[in-house]
């Protein structure tokens, strides 16, 4: 049995990919619930916007479970320097039996199979078969897959057809018929039996020489210098336009107002974990859906990130966030 501190090899490394809102969290949400006890597991998020919003939805409190967030686009851009030097960051610091990957569902899986196809990682990782995670109901629907999701397709070791409750069987035949042949899953709200994760048989091995990993200066988040006003950042990119607000633990949100208020601008996605007067409560929707607030682990801050297709009048929003909070 290896220490705490060993460093292991051949990391089965699976790339949990898809477009916006499909599904992903989800899937890793139920992953995570069915890790092995004696494993430890790493799991590295890629968002579009700068807040970060995964990390918050996924928090259980589990052990043997890290969690570390690459915020600002996509894993593959910069030339990979963002994404090469938070992988060595993680994987020192959580030395994981098995390594899961979130790209932005705005990014491009195939270029970030191919960087991990490169040295150092093609020792340090065994990356398995792709799984990527389709809305069945909005392709079912006639909706168009983005492009950089579409070259990942012909790829995939299992295309994991997520919503797909509504459809009966010829609807299902018929979408199936439009897709590459490659495994399916139907299924909803994410759910995959582990056993049908490709490459879940696969091990790590122990360390046979000691690799050099990425390495830069650690970038600490921003503080409050006043407790009552949050910390608000924006994102504009050719893929949309993002604003995300942290704000400090001790303030409280009415959740009836944020979901009146969201209910009144065009986002594209809406991710939060807020501190509310029923206490800490997380939701994540697409499209406008109205929110659907759960019971969250999360206590370090509240957090709501947008997503639009194009840049919105932010002093507007600041406002109105602003304006649901519980006055103390």
């Amino acid at each position: 049995m290896r220490t705490i501190a060993a460093m292991l090899e051949h990391i089965p490394t699976h790339l949990i990919g898809g477009p916006l809102g499909a599904g992903k969290t989800s899937l890793i949400r139920h992953l995570l619930e069915q890790k092995p006890a004696h494993e430890r597991w790493a799991v590295l998020i890629n968002e579009f916007g700068q807040i970060g919003l995964d990390a918050a939805l996924l928090s259980t409190g589990e052990d043997g479970v890290t969690l570390a967030e690459i915020p600002g686009g996509c894993l593959c851009c910069v030339n990979g320097v963002p994404f090469q030097v938070g992988l060595g960051r993680l994987l020192r610091q959580a030395k994981p039996d098995r390594l899961l990957i979130e790209p932005s569902g705005l990014g491009h899986p195939a270029e970030l199979l191919r960087q991990l196809a490169q040295a150092p990682w093609s020792t340090v990782l065994a990356v398995q078969p792709t799984v990527l995670v389709l809305d069945a109901a909005a392709l079912s629907r006639g909706q168009a897959l983005p492009d950089s999701q579409k070259h990942a397709l012909a790829d995939a070791g299992l295309l994991l057809m997520n919503k797909s409750e509504s459809l009966d069987g010829t609807s299902r035949k018929e979408l199936a018929e439009k897709l590459p042949q490659r495994p399916l899953f139907w299924t909803s709200q994410g759910r995959l039996p582990i056993d049908r994760l490709p490459g879940v048989d696969a091990r790590a091995s122990e360390q046979s020489q000691v690799v050099t990993l990425p390495a830069g200066p650690v970038t600490l988040p921003q503080v409050w210098l006043d407790h009552t006003k949050p910390i608000c950042q924006v994102q504009a990119a050719p893929e949309g336009w993002s604003i995300g607000w942290r704000w400090h633990p001790s303030q409280r949100f009415d959740v009836d107002k944020l979901g009146q208020w969201l209910g009144q601008w065009p986002w594209r996605r809406a991710k939060l974990v807020v501190h509310s007067d029923a206490g800490w409560r997380s939701a994540n929707a697409l499209d406008g859906q109205p929110l659907v607030f759960s019971p969250s682990e999360w206590r370090r801050d509240s957090r709501l990130e947008l997503i639009f297709s194009e840049a919105q009048p932010q002093a507007e929003l600041d406002q109105g966030m602003q304006g649901c909070l519980i006055a103390d």
